[in-house]
């Protein structure tokens, strides 16, 4: 079986974790730090403080907080990601706006982005549902563009659309460690917060947890209360102060959001071989892109130079079932895929919640039917790129 994602663990990442277990301190403390330090210098010249914390959905929803996203807001992001992100703003109240993807894209569209925003200022009430209802909501807070795949959203255009509006950043990218720009700067590193993933099928792991990177103190201070019960003191500091290490204040009603060192061990050696295993996404990347390319049938991914290659987002071309006979295929000779997404407008709850119909979001909707992500993780064998090429080549009609 070839599995559509496994971790690139060697025996540096087993060393740390006994490193941490022999120390008798398994919760945050000094290798959380590190962590968090070394991250912050990988950015190099982003000027960001980075927060480590126990999955990317707190840190969204840590992000969210922090820029002042509160009941009855309305925060847009793009229907086609995962439920994390929807899932982060309701936590707080608020109200997703979905927005379709752009055309031959996997990204939010800015030029969608910006009529939606139009409709919001053109009426006092704010645009609440996406098929056009008007409710009682608040105003428009924040856009969260989600870095797709590991390739990095048009954020020229996005950061020009927010600063007209008056809107906070939160960049999801979850998916995009690590990405650049054109210009040289980090995905994730550009807006008013943004939130890396490293869950155990991303770019670099510790088996669950991420990190939030932020350039404005204000917002850094206030999500690191927050991560911890509102509390205004680290139990790390706590432990190592010999004055009152029994002594801390709540400043606010927070959350349980911090890394333990167990996990920031093992994020470290993974930091630290990050531009390798992205070489390795590259190679085999290249080698889905030439045995593809000339295939009619098939849509290589959207790419750039600074795509860290997460995901490979293989389209279809036209209907019949052709993406889903694909995978049955690849599942018959032991092949691991999976899709990504299915868009959010077409889910129960937010079907339910602001009535939406599956043909609302229609790029949204084709990609999502048309695409299949091919396994694409450091350590695939040359063989076992092939086994995957020759049975999509393979695959009906």
């Amino acid at each position: 079986m070839i599995p559509f994602a496994r971790p690139h663990i060697g025996a540096e990442e087993e060393e740390a974790v006994l490193r941490v277990l022999r120390s008798g301190w398994l919760t945050t403390a000094a290798e959380a730090l590190a962590f968090e330090t070394e991250f912050a210098r990988f950015l190099e010249g982003a000027g960001a403080a980075a927060l480590a914390v126990n999955s990317a959905t707190s840190g969204l929803h840590l992000a969210l907080e922090a820029c002042g996203v509160g009941p009855g807001d309305l925060v847009a992001l793009p229907s086609y990601t995962f439920a994390a992100t929807a899932g982060a703003v309701r936590y707080l109240g608020a109200e997703p706006v979905f927005v379709d993807i752009a055309p031959g894209t996997f990204h939010l569209d800015p030029s969608a982005l910006e009529r939606t925003l139009k409709r919001l200022a053109g009426n006092r009430r704010a645009y609440r549902f996406a098929r056009g209802d008007w409710g009682p909501a608040g105003a428009a807070k924040a856009v969260i563009p989600v870095h797709f795949g590991g390739l990095p959203c048009d954020m020229d255009a996005i950061t020009a659309i927010a600063k007209e509006y008056s809107l906070k950043i939160i960049e999801d990218a979850a998916h995009a460690f690590p990405s650049r720009l054109a210009s040289g700067a980090w995905a994730g590193a550009i807006g008013d917060a943004g939130v890396f993933s490293f869950y155990a099928t991303k770019t670099i792991t510790t088996g669950e947890g991420g990190m939030v990177v932020t350039k404005n103190p204000e917002t850094a201070s206030r999500m690191r209360i927050m991560r911890s019960h509102g509390i205004d003191r680290s139990i790390w500091n706590r432990y190592t102060d010999t004055k009152a290490p029994w002594y801390y204040q709540v400043a606010a009603p927070g959350y349980k959001y911090n890394m333990p060192d167990l996990l920031a061990a093992i994020g470290r050696v993974q930091l630290g071989k990050a531009r390798g295993l992205l070489a390795m996404r590259k190679e085999i990347a290249a080698g889905y892109d030439a045995a593809f390319a000339g295939d009619g049938r098939f849509i290589l991914p959207p790419t750039g130079e600074g795509d860290a290659r997460h995901l490979y987002p293989l389209r279809f071309r036209g209907a019949g079932g052709f993406r889903d006979q694909c995978i049955e295929k690849l599942r018959d000779v032991g092949v691991g895929v999976s899709v990504h997404f299915i868009p959010l407008h077409t889910m129960p709850y937010y079907k339910k919640q602001y009535g939406f119909e599956d043909g609302d979001f229609p790029e949204s909707l084709a990609a999502f039917k048309g695409e299949v992500s091919l396994p694409i993780w450091p350590g695939m064998e040359a063989a076992h790129v092939q086994r995957v090429i020759d049975a999509v080549l393979l695959s009906p009609p």
